[in-house]
């Protein structure tokens, strides 16, 4: 597949999120998602949290446990450059959703057994640029498929 796409979306509660093919994308993200801690997860400014699949199968290379879902991300994007999606940036998800980067999350040791030696710091923006999960708001609500394509628009 050319260009980037949605490689998984990822919606429960805890983590890892289970896979789903569809979802509904409102301003508050997936519908059926869930968040333990909503004092750092979650609301308006992190209505979606996504992550790169490059970036996953490059942490299996360096062998880290890690697989999609397991971050907690709602989105797995494939394809996508991770350099350009920045605080800012307005990503298109399929023909409906337009979402904006709001920001990097932090790194969280509920995920430390997917990295080895449970190093989960591995995906800190402020140690590793670009290595970081992302946070979105909603801009445009509707529906994504596992296969809609992902476009960078601002």
């Amino acid at each position: 597949m050319k260009g980037a796409w949605i490689f998984q979306i990822n919606a429960g509660q805890g983590m890892p999120k289970p896979a789903f093919n569809q979802a509904v994308v409102t301003e508050d993200g997936l519908v059926g998602d869930g968040q333990r801690n909503r004092d750092l997860h979650g609301g308006e400014e992190r209505a979606l949290c996504l992550f790169s699949l490059d970036r996953i199968l490059a942490f299996q290379e360096e062998g880290h446990p890690i697989f999609p879902g397991a971050m907690g991300e709602n989105l797995t994007l494939a394809g996508l450059d991770w350099d350009q999606a920045v605080p800012g940036a307005q990503l298109k998800l399929g023909a409906e959703v337009v979402i904006e980067i709001t920001g990097y999350t932090s790194p969280c040791s509920t995920v430390q057994d997917y990295f080895k030696d449970k190093v989960f710091t591995r995906t800190s923006q402020k140690k590793y640029p670009g290595w970081s999960r992302l946070y979105a708001r909603v801009l445009q609500t509707g529906d994504v498929r596992v296969g809609d394509p992902v476009e960078l628009v601002k």
